[in-house]
Formats: C-alpha cells, structure tokens, sequence
C-alpha cells in the first residue's frame, strides 16, 4: 500500500531532510522556458513540506539542455520560493548552510542515474530522512532517482503522485458506457497498447494522428511518405475503433496542402496525411458531445504548424465544451490546451506523457511499485 505525505505529522516532518523527486522537464528554447505545467504541479508538495519545517532537496532532470543553472530564476519565479542551487552531489554535505529549500543539477548529468545504479542512489540519499517522489512524469522509467532510491530511504508518494493516480484510475475503471478514448499523436507503439487495453473498457475509441496511418496500412491505403511504426501490428476488427473518414494531404518537402480534404486514397510517395478531414472532425465531435467520459492523449495531426492544427483545436474545444468528464495528457495536448486558454475546462490535466499511457495500458510503473502502490 502506498504511503502518501499528508499522512505524515508534523512532528515527523518537522526539521527532517526530504529528498524531493521533482519533474522539471519541459521545453526551453531561446533562454525561456516554454510550458510550466510540470512545474507549478510540483508547488503544492513543496508548500506542503516546507509549511510543516522540513529541509527539502528537489532532484529533477531536464532533457532540452545540460544544466538546470540558467533556468534557476524562472523556477524561483513559477514556484513563488527562494530556493538555493547546487551543481554536486557532494555539495549535498552542506545542506544546513545552503537554507531550506535546494535544487540538486539535472541529475541525469550522471550516467549511474538511468541505469539505476545503486551506489549512485546509496549517495544520494546520505544524511538524508525520508524520500518522496513526486515525480509522476518519470515514474515509468526505473531509475536511481525514481526505483533504486526507496531502498535507502523511507519512501512516500508526494500530492501530485495521489492526485495522478486518483484521476487516472478513473479513466480505466469508470464504465465503458459513453467513455471515449481519443489518441492521436506519433508516438505509435507507446498507444496501440493503450487501445488493446481500453477495447473493453471504452465505449468508442477515436483514432487520429499519425497512429491512424498505421490501420489505414492495415486497409491497404498507401499512405505515402507518412510516419508509420513497421513494427507494430494493430488490430481493425474491433467496431469500436473509429477511424477518419477523410484526410489533408500535404508536400513533404514545402508543407504545402493538396485542395482540400479528400476520401481515404493512396498518398504519393513524398506526400504525407498532415491532418484528419472536416468530415471526420464532425463525426469525433459529435460523438463526444454524447459522451459520459472523454480521455484524450495526442493531436490530431501535425497540430505545432498551424495550418494542420484545425482539426486538434476543434476536438480539444469539443471536449473542454461537452458535459461529460474529462481527462487529457501529454506534452503536445496540454501544450495546446493552454494555448487556446481552456486548462480549466477539463476535469483533470495529467503531467504525464509516457507514464500516463503506460498506467492506461495497465502496465506496471516501476516508481509506483516501488512505492508499494501494486501491493
């Protein structure tokens, strides 16, 4: 059974030293950080052990650059703390004169930390009192930081892991009738086993995106120069999967679209499907107007070029608009619901990517097992 913080008291948590795994990996380009939902997910457990007196350590990675250094006065500004910076583990030794709050440098600086190495974790955790991870992002990844750590350490599920697990879990145990499962996206092989699982758990399944090209492959349509994962099969028969009707077709090489939409058809090699059709986006729009419970994980098409990005507004507007609860996830989803201002209108956000479609495919994610959330 998993152990959570808010069942600490603050006797025990008072002046104790926390190691925090925190989840500050987003996108950063030109010097400024792009998308700070991660971080400001992170500001409740912080607020929450620093009010109840403990001396807490983040530990984050960043995959957009080496070094968390010059980001530092952006997070100061996102999370409302003061907060001090070390750039070495060994730094760690001089935790009563550096305050208390402190963020450890990208831990993935050092290799030992993605192969979960326990002599890496053994020194991170020195000196230190309990662990909490608060990570949910990466808790599909077992690595020293997430997995390796809670043998050294009491361990705990910080707020946002409770509340990830909370509104996750009802995507997959909610009854299948009028749920709807919406993907889209490229990341092929990560969401066929998300709709195997979600075949008798949904009620419809909605395909979009690039993982549409590979059933479109299954009925014999030549889809061009589109992404396609060769290696994985899918499976068609189901009358629940709701494929696209019609398609843009764009020019590899200049983006520039065909005439209009057109009907299922080969697509010249050198071409590729930019974006699902106006008719398709009717028909995915009215069946989640009708439905009791939306989950949605990727565009629609290649939505970060504007002129492909119709489709995956129209959907994202249809389900912050329809009456029933919903959950969405993933970068390029929560990305592109911040950008139309409609965050608010979803019943629950996910900070996850690959970890919220691991936990829908009902597979096991190393950091929470380690937390004894399988128990």
């Amino acid at each position: 059974m998993i152990k959570y913080i808010d069942e600490l008291r603050e006797d025990e948590l008072k002046d104790k030293k926390v190691l925090l795994r925190t989840d500050f990996d987003v996108p950063f380009v030109n010097g400024r950080i792009q998308e700070d939902f991660r971080i400001k997910a992170q500001k409740e457990t912080i607020d929450y052990l620093i009010g109840l007196g403990a001396k807490v350590v983040m530990v984050a990675h960043i995959s957009a650059i080496d070094s968390f250094e010059e980001l530092v006065p952006q997070l100061r500004i996102i999370l409302g703390r003061e907060f001090g910076f070390i750039k070495k583990l060994e730094q760690l030794g001089q935790l009563e004169q550096l305050g208390q709050l402190i963020l450890l440098d990208n831990i993935r600086q050092d290799s030992r930390e993605e192969k979960n190495n326990e002599g890496f974790a053994q020194e991170l955790s020195e000196g230190f009192d309990i662990y909490v991870n608060n990570a949910f992002a990466v808790s599909h990844r077992n690595h020293a930081s997430v997995s390796a750590v809670t043998k050294k350490l009491p361990a705990y599920g910080g707020l946002l892991i409770k509340k990830e697990i909370a509104g996750l879990s009802r995507a997959i145990d909610c009854p299948a009738e009028g749920k709807i499962l919406v993907l889209g996206g490229a990341k092929i092989s990560t969401k066929m086993p998300v709709i195997a699982n979600f075949f008798d758990k949904a009620e419809k399944i909605l395909v979009g995106g690039a993982i549409a090209n590979n059933f479109f492959k299954v009925l014999g349509i030549d889809v061009g120069s589109s992404l396609v994962d060769n290696n994985v099969s899918v499976n068609i028969k189901s009358e629940k999967v709701i494929l696209p009707e019609d398609i843009l077709i764009a020019d590899k090489k200049t983006n520039e679209m065909e005439d209009g939409a057109s009907s299922l058809k080969n697509v010249k090699e050198g071409y590729f499907i930019a974006d699902i059709g106006p008719k398709s986006v009717q028909k995915f729009c009215e069946i989640i107007k009708g439905a009791k419970m939306v989950i949605w994980n990727g565009p629609m098409g290649y939505a970060e070029i504007e002129k492909f990005s119709h489709a995956t507004h129209m959907i994202a507007k249809a389900v912050a608009d329809s009456e029933a609860e919903s959950i969405v996830g993933g970068g390029d989803t929560v990305a592109l619901v911040r950008e139309l201002n409609i965050m608010d209108k979803f019943s629950y956000v996910s900070t996850g990517g690959g970890a919220m479609l691991e936990f829908l495919t009902g597979n096991k994610l190393p950091g929470l097992e380690v937390l004894g959330y399988y128990n």
